[in-house]
């Protein structure tokens, strides 16, 4: 990770667009902004909370451990999205997730002291970061029923549609976010086998195409009938 001397624009992130104008010379003053490579890590799941990231260019996934070997992919977040809030509250403050870049990445890091301080200062920030934990708590738990309950055709039907919903499609037509078959398979909760299995069935079904790392969806309300029975 390496300092980067451009910076952000100021408007991108919560903490800037939801702030009090009179807050943004501290925010400038405070905030530092770096850069990671593909397949850098910006924290590891265990690292000491030294503050919170929000994503100015670039996507990232986040993921932590699941069983011995295996990873489990939470979440995608891209530009504008925040990074590292989990660490916010409890008593040990070590994070517990991990933030690994997919792309070239820009981040804006903000030490936990002065993001609380910005919270208690600024309330239009405070409710937004309320809402996004209330929506991503309901988004965890049904991720953690449907790898109870849903089949893992179900599940990567579910997965393809909220990738494209949060993505959307590039020019060429496929989900705006390459994604390899290891780290599909790490987000739907599925070997790396089944996974490739799966993809070639819904392939078959004339249900997806695939190209490379790219995914687009061919008939999205059979896919989604896949999450409704499964």
């Amino acid at each position: 990770m390496k300092k980067d001397k451009q910076g952000c624009d100021g408007k991108t992130c919560l903490l800037c667009r939801l702030s009090l104008k009179e807050w943004a010379p501290a925010t400038a003053l405070y905030r530092k902004n770096f850069t990671l490579n593909k397949g850098e890590t910006l924290f590891k799941e265990g690292d000491k909370v030294e503050g919170i990231y929000f994503i100015y260019e670039g996507r990232m996934k986040v993921h932590k451990h699941w069983g011995s070997e295996k990873e489990l992919i939470v979440r995608f977040a891209q530009k504008g999205d925040i990074v590292g809030h989990r660490g916010i509250g409890g008593t040990e403050h070590y994070y517990p997730i991990s933030a690994t870049a997919l792309e070239p990445v820009k981040v804006c890091f903000i030490e936990m002291d002065f993001f609380q301080a910005s919270l208690k200062i600024n309330h239009d920030l405070l409710y937004e970061l309320m809402l996004f934990y209330a929506q991503e708590l309901q988004t965890s738990e049904k991720q953690m029923r449907n790898l109870a309950h849903m089949s893992v055709k179900g599940r990567m039907a579910n997965a393809l549609i909220q990738l494209q919903q949060k993505f959307g499609f590039n020019k060429d037509g496929f989900i705006d976010l390459a994604l390899s078959k290891q780290d599909l398979a790490s987000y739907i909760g599925a070997t790396y086998e089944t996974t490739f299995r799966v993809l070639n069935e819904l392939i078959e079904e004339r249900l997806v195409a695939v190209s490379g790392k790219s995914i687009t969806i061919l008939n999205e309300d059979k896919l989604a009938r896949l999450t409704a029975t499964s």
